[in-house]
């Protein structure tokens, strides 16, 4: 299914949309080019999980983190990992640098999938490739089994 976002506004309604439906050890695969939005969609959907303050690009560090708050306060509604794998040379990496440990019941949006091996066969991944489209994005989404029945954007 082809989505439009012709701004910034469309492309956080549709981050709140997938963050109401993620569930733990859901994956969402993000792919496109340099600047297609996959960062922007990414923060969307951290921001509508409940993080509130700044959310890094982990181009650099690869992996971020964002765990529920203890106490029931303000914070993610559940573990949550966001991964740029852009800099990685092989998939074999992403074990290296433990990614399934980073999985354990958390939620992970990955961004440049294929670099890690890819996710698409996972029945639990949404697939969303983001394509620049005069002003604004194109999201061509393919849910996996598990998303099914969960896709209503």
């Amino acid at each position: 299914m082809n989505i439009a976002l012709p701004d910034l506004a469309a492309m956080e309604r549709f981050g709140r949309a997938i963050a109401d439906q993620l569930r733990p050890d859901d994956v969402i695969a993000l792919t496109g080019g340099l600047g297609a939005g996959k960062t922007t969609l990414a923060r969307a959907i951290i921001a509508a999980l409940g993080h509130e303050g700044e959310v890094p690009s982990p181009s650099f560090a690869i992996i971020e983190v964002y765990d529920p708050p203890a106490s029931g306060g303000p914070g993610v509604r559940l573990p949550l990992v966001h991964a740029d794998f852009y800099r990685l040379k092989d998939p074999s990496e992403a074990d290296e640098i433990g990614l399934d440990d980073y999985r354990q019941g958390a939620a992970l949006i990955a961004e440049w999938p294929d670099h890690a091996g890819g996710f698409a066969h996972e029945p639990g991944c949404l697939s969303i490739a983001l394509e620049v489209a005069d002003e604004g994005r194109i999201a061509i989404v393919e849910p996996g089994p598990d998303w099914r029945d969960r896709v209503s954007f």
